[in-house]
């Protein structure tokens, strides 16, 4: 087989290179038409000692080709040793394919990272279909506390992936403005305003908010209506004070949320559902009942544990046992008003309506159980034409030293986001939240996060980034004063230095670790698991420092060779490929790629 020009992704590549030879191998021996290849994959294999890629197409395919695995994967990897880019094919257990790659393949992929520089990694798996990426959507009742932290860090960095891998996202933040926690937030945003106007309201009663981040509004109301609203009825000042203090906790939010750098497209209201004249729960449970998918009826008692939306009364049921869900869920209250999940489900409709066939939800932890329902209310509102993601974030243990960080007076029972930030940066944060995976539990130690050693993953990860560019001076210092100082520039003049010098196996390692980035990235978007990037740049970062402190003991290895200008350029290319990709995949997670660290 003729060897062929690498692509921006050499997973890829070698994954073409087998769909040939099955392919090849299925018109040879009459295999049945269009069989599927899709679930061929070329991976690392979990032993390096088995080589640089692994494949299943044997396994896979063996059905089909009606051939044992054993059998069908000798005839695979016969057509692959023929291929100019594999040094050796060898056939493992009951037909798994080991393959090892010839150097070339290493440095042309550095080659192709000098070439692209920041587009490296990028994938178009995405093919620009649509993707509604919902997160935060905490209750406009307070500021946000850092339990919302996690799931906003992790909701912008997934939809940041998803953008990189192709896809053409929205990112959206749901405001629940309908329910009865906002005639809370009213209630108690109104006695701060009695206490604005100088009354002394005594303790905070049972059941309303006591933080004092509602002082503001407070205050804000009695500048703007003086004591007209104390002369009103509840039913009169209700809704004033309601939407003033809805305003002004969605802009402390926002506040909070740009402060960690993110930034929704859209702010859906759940109130603009059920207002203006155009009732959309109403209508979505019209459209559901035309379908036969919603009908009056009577819940059985719960088993086990309550059901706390169990009544036992006639009412209006959704029939989400028919969409996989284990109950059937009321829509209406005994009071005649809209469950939340009424309004959940209109509010998915309207995704769906806009467009939107991969909707991606990210929930707090103690909304696992909600799941099925939401899956199988988008079921039926989009007859299967849509699939709905959730992704649950657990709770985060805040301590400071191994301690835990007592709350704020300001939020009342919780530490607050900007708190968090404010003492660590939005670096720390947003890194160290996806330094998890994010259905496990996080211990975020304040005083560990600040730390300068390898047991502080940020900052080993973006002295990573800064210890290139420290080579870099270096090397302009002492052997190549030419090397630009610009990243454009310094990509072409190190795009002509001879990378196959790099042989040593501490060197190759580093320079397979970089190839595996664009794989990482279509693995990690495929799941929506972002901190698959973080993992991948800790360890890029490890080995880089690992190559650097070999330097220290063995001078051949140092990355500025001065007697030697060309195994420096070399070396730098390498260097340049580590802080491409250590830049491009902090890039994704929303953290700094610093030049210096002091």
């Amino acid at each position: 087989m003729a060897d062929k020009p690498l692509s921006s992704h050499l997973f890829a590549d070698v994954l073409a290179r087998v769909h040939a030879v099955c392919a090849a191998l299925a018109r040879e021996g009459s295999w049945p038409e269009g069989i599927d290849f899709s679930r061929v994959v070329v991976e690392p294999p979990r032993d390096a000692s088995h080589g640089d890629m692994a494949t299943n197409a044997a396994m896979v395919l063996a059905k089909e080709a009606k051939a044992k695995p054993r059998d069908l994967a000798e005839q695979i990897a016969a057509g692959l040793r023929a291929d100019e880019l594999i040094a050796s094919v060898d056939v493992a257990g009951p037909g798994f394919i080991n393959l090892t790659l010839r150097p070339k393949a290493w440095s042309d992929a550095l080659r192709t990272i000098l070439a692209e520089g920041v587009a490296y990694g990028k994938s178009a798996i995405g093919q620009g279909s649509k993707v509604n990426v919902e997160y935060v959507s905490a209750n406009p009742t307070g500021p946000m506390h850092v339990g919302h932290c996690r799931g906003a860090v992790f909701g912008d960095a997934l939809a940041s992936l998803l953008t990189f891998a192709g896809y053409d996202v929205a990112r959206e933040y749901y405001i629940n403005d309908a329910g009865a926690q906002v005639d809370v937030l009213a209630r108690s945003a109104f006695l701060r305003y009695r206490e604005a106007l100088g009354e002394d309201i005594g303790a905070i009663p049972e059941g309303l908010y006591p933080g004092d981040y509602l002082k503001p509004v407070g205050e804000v109301l009695a500048a703007e209506h003086g004591d007209k609203l104390k002369a009103m009825a509840e039913a009169q000042w209700l809704p004033i004070v309601r939407d003033k203090a809805v305003a002004m906790m969605m802009a402390a939010i926002k506040g909070d949320l740009a402060a960690l750098n993110i930034k929704h497209d859209v702010f859906f209201s759940e109130r603009s559902l059920i207002e203006g004249g155009n009732n959309r729960v109403a209508k979505t449970i019209d459209f559901l009942r035309a379908k036969g998918d919603v009908y009056e009826g009577r819940l059985p008692p719960p088993k086990g544990a309550p059901v706390e939306d169990w009544e036992d009364r006639e009412q209006t049921l959704f029939r989400a046992t028919a969409y996989g869900d284990d109950v059937d869920r009321p829509l209406l209250k005994s009071d005649g008003s809209y469950t939340y999940f009424a309004s959940d489900i209109a509010y998915h409709k309207d995704k769906f309506d806009r467009g939107f066939r991969d909707l991606v939800d990210v929930w707090g932890a103690d909304h696992g159980g909600y799941i099925k329902r939401m899956q199988a209310a988008v079921k039926a509102v989009t007859a299967d034409q849509a699939s709905l993601d959730v992704k649950i974030v657990q709770l985060v243990k805040l301590l400071r030293g191994g301690e835990p960080v007592k709350m704020s007076k300001r939020s009342g029972d919780f530490v607050t986001l900007r708190e968090v930030v404010d003492e660590v940066g939005s670096d720390a944060v947003r890194f160290m939240m996806l330094f998890r995976k994010n259905d496990a539990v996080l211990d975020f130690d304040l005083a560990k996060v600040i730390e300068q050693s390898r047991d502080n993953a940020v900052f080993y990860v973006q002295y990573g980034h800064a210890r290139g560019h420290s080579i870099f001076r270096n090397a302009r210092e002492e052997v190549l004063p030419d090397l630009p100082e610009q990243a454009e520039a310094r990509l072409g003049y190190l795009a002509k230095a001879p990378v196959e010098r790099l042989t040593n196996p501490t060197e190759l390692d580093l320079l397979k670790r970089l190839a595996l980035y664009p794989r990482t990235v279509e693995a990690a978007a495929s799941a929506h698991e972002p901190h698959r990037i973080a993992f991948y740049l800790y360890d890029l970062a490890s080995e880089f420092h690992a190559l650097w402190t070999k330097g220290r003991d063995l001078p051949y290895l140092r990355f500025i060779i001065n007697n030697d200008a060309e195994i420096t350029r070399a070396r730098l290319a390498m260097v340049q490929g580590v802080v491409s990709v250590l830049a491009s995949g902090l890039a994704i997670l929303g953290v700094h790629a610093p030049t210096e660290m002091r």
